[in-house]
């Protein structure tokens, strides 16, 4: 048995952005927290995610971060999944109704600043070797390797071994998880549902008139999009395409899948990065195994299409973040229960996120009939009943901000709804206030607030008065509410999720001060 005193509380295994995002949660809350990521410090991350959805910026906005990622990027408010079909993300009820486009290495400098002011310690250069648990610890053993070690160097004096032990453990080492392995856990689902894509960073000569280019016929499909700092992604895809990962590809061949498919290459050059990929669709049956979970890539992969893959993983760390928290620091009053749902509430949304990934995959490469129902679909849309309402549940899917999770027992809805960011008295906003990192309960004036709970308590606005309380989770969706309640009842609802006299949360944010009102909400 590992000595308590050598036990940090969590290990995190990957510092992509689902593992960036969840360590500098767990440290904000006070936790001693280790983040280990094979890849040096400095290598570069140019990889596939770019765009960043309305309810990842939710979340972001709930630990002050949002406003400096919109600020790196280009906002994109309408979307075109058929031809003959525009959607606009104005529709969103969000602070933030648009995509953003941004490469990814954006987003993780900025949680990783976030992580080590609060005190995560990274570790770079650190491959995980070994992971094994008991009742009571996760053990595992590291290889770390030295990043100024002279070339002449013997391979054995390369590398330092070392051991970690935690409470609790958790796999964001993506698609290739070194932790869902050492868990032998399966990864069942369809390999290759897409070969031989195209991928590229490049300069253009002859820009897109439209912000974002997309186009497919029954030969090729072409995706242009800007990062705004002279850089755009590209992805192409031609149908007689059947080369491997590893065999080479030259902009010559991605300039050709773009004239099949846009009718110009834009006058593409310069490559900063050119990679062929495939489409896998993967989810591992169980996102908590003991004391370890898994969460982003190293618990569901599918395709790039919709831009929901690094969206998804930070809405698991979100989810996973504060359930952690609360069960190491005496919070919850069931913290096994509150721990299991994580897997109850975030793999149906996994699941999900694959089939939605795949049948737009399937639609944009597809050829004949399917092709054309893409087309029949935009011409019939607007004549079926209630149009809007589908095209709401479309874009709340690829948003995000139309995923609710099951209410808990004993409760009905709204809860397991995500919370807007609602306008609150004295010029408080819900999101701000989350930036505590804790629950907050909104309520009329007049009810107190549970004695010796660690929570914020809110009051409707006095222009717009509501009877109804609502306590909303620290990852904003909403866990009770009624119509009215006393101030026992709300006791009561507050004791289901906190126990009185335990810590205070520890938010990263500014805690809820007066901040710009809510859009939409």
């Amino acid at each position: 048995m590992t000595d308590p005193a050598e036990l940090l509380d969590v290990v995190v295994v990957g510092a992509g952005p689902t593992g960036l995002l969840l360590a500098g949660d767990l440290a904000a809350a006070g936790l001693a927290v280790t983040l280990v990521e094979r890849r040096p410090r400095t290598a570069a991350n140019l990889t596939r995610a770019f765009a960043v959805h309305a309810r990842t910026l939710e979340l972001l906005d709930a630990r002050g971060l949002a406003d400096e990622l919109v600020s790196t990027g280009r906002r994109i408010d309408r979307v075109r999944p058929f031809e003959g079909m525009i959607l606009s993300l104005q529709r969103l009820r969000s602070r933030y109704p648009f995509v953003l486009i941004t490469p990814q290495y954006e987003t993780e400098k900025l949680l990783e600043r976030r992580a080590l002011s609060t005190g995560v310690d990274i570790r770079y250069d650190c491959e995980l070797v070994g992971l094994h648990q008991d009742r009571d610890s996760v053990t595992l053993d590291l290889r770390t390797t030295s990043p100024n070690t002279p070339a002449h160097t013997t391979p054995s004096a390369l590398t330092t071994p070392s051991t970690l032990h935690a409470r609790h453990a958790v796999g964001a080492d993506g698609v290739r998880s070194t932790v869902r392995q050492a868990l032998g856990l399966p990864f069942p689902g369809a390999e290759a549902v897409v070969r031989s894509m195209v991928l590229a960073d490049v300069r253009l000569t002859d820009p897109p008139a439209d912000l974002l280019a997309a186009n497919g016929n029954a030969e090729a499909f072409a995706f242009v999009v800007p990062f705004g700092d002279g850089w755009y992604r590209v992805i192409g895809w031609h149908r007689d395409g059947r080369a491997a990962d590893t065999d080479p590809v030259g902009l010559d061949e991605l300039r050709s899948i773009a004239r099949t498919a846009l009718g110009t290459d834009h006058g593409m050059h310069a490559p900063r990065w050119i990679s062929r990929f495939h489409s896998d669709e993967r989810q591992v049956p169980h996102y908590r195994c003991g004391r370890v979970f898994l969460a982003g890539d190293a618990a569901h992969v599918h395709s790039p299409a919709g831009g929901l893959g690094m969206n998804t993983g930070l809405q698991d760390a979100a989810n996973l973040s504060w359930k952690l928290a609360a069960a190491l620091l005496g919070r919850s009053p069931d913290p096994e229960a509150l721990l299991d749902s994580y897997h109850r509430e975030r793999h149906p949304v996994g699941r999900l996120v694959l089939r939605v990934s795949g049948a737009l995959v399937r639609t944009v490469t597809a050829s004949g009939p399917a092709r054309r129902a893409g087309g029949v679909l935009a011409a019939v849309l607007p004549h079926l009943p209630r149009p809007d309402a589908l095209l709401d549940r479309a874009l709340g899917v690829i948003s995000g901000v139309g995923l609710s999770y099951p209410p808990p027992s004993g409760t009905r809805r709204p809860a397991g709804r995500r919370a807007p960011d609602l306008a609150l008295a004295d010029g408080h906003r819900l999101y701000a206030a989350l930036r505590t990192g804790g629950f907050v309960l909104i309520t009329p004036p007049g009810p107190a607030t549970p004695p010796g709970t660690p929570l914020t308590h809110l009051h409707w606005p006095a222009d717009r008065p509501r009877t109804d309380c609502v306590l909303v989770r620290p990852d904003g969706y909403v866990a009770w509410s009624a119509p009215r309640a006393t101030t026992p009842e709300l006791a009561a609802a507050v004791a289901s999720w906190l126990l009185p006299g335990a810590a205070e949360p520890r938010g990263p944010g500014t805690g809820p001060g007066p901040g710009p009102g809510p859009q939409k909400a």
